[in-house]
């Protein structure tokens, strides 16, 4: 059975995005360095240029991975991805509401929570990886006792402001060691989490 991964791209002081959901110099990195790479995906943004580490960093990442969790709202800000996320995996939105008229198949919606939007991924990913791509739904699994490990692209900005990728948690999460990747213009950051939570106090 594949990991449940929350991987974002991450400013210095721990911001996603700006108060605005715009992402500044986040993905900068993605046009940083000599060595192309191709996301799977049939998506405009699936070509990218990064450092030869960030390469083949990206390369496992993304042949390991066999679905997506989102939140609904970066699912309206992405629009969708125009019905194809770049990773090319299938993805799994957890909303209140579904929307009456999404005609691509690659996309499913739950409505019942966050471990019902786990199970519907873990059946579309088989025995690869589940990605967490919210925020929001990150500190929900996490909180839930079902992530595995945070994936941090950590970028040499300071945004001051905006969306946390991880806001108000009931305790103190504890983490192994990082195993760490340095490319250009991003040090990619991977840690295991210990599932014991300690309370805060």
């Amino acid at each position: 059975m594949g990991k449940v991964v929350a991987n974002m791209s991450m400013s210095l002081d721990g911001f996603i995005a700006e108060p605005g959901d715009g992402v500044g110099e986040l993905f900068d990195w993605y046009g940083a360095g000599p060595v192309a790479y191709s996301l799977p995906g049939d998506h405009p943004a699936r070509h990218v240029r990064v450092s030869a580490v960030s390469a083949e960093h990206l390369r496992r990442n993304v042949e390991s991975m066999g679905a997506l969790i989102a939140g609904r709202r970066l699912f309206d800000v992405a629009q969708g991805w125009g019905g194809a996320h770049p990773a090319g995996v299938p993805v799994v939105v957890l909303t209140h509401k579904a929307p009456e008229d999404w005609p691509h198949d690659d996309f499913v919606f739950v409505t019942d929570g966050i471990e019902s939007a786990v199970a519907a991924a873990r059946k579309l990913a088989g025995d690869k990886h589940i990605s967490v791509a919210s925020p929001t739904v990150a500190q929900q699994a996490l909180t839930a006792g079902l992530l595995d490990e945070i994936s941090v692209d950590l970028v040499p900005v300071l945004f001051g402001r905006g969306i946390r990728f991880f806001g108000d948690l009931p305790g103190h999460v504890m983490l192994d060691d990082p195993e760490v990747v340095q490319g250009t213009r991003v040090t990619h950051l991977t840690y295991r989490v210990r599932k014991t939570a300690v309370p805060n106090g």
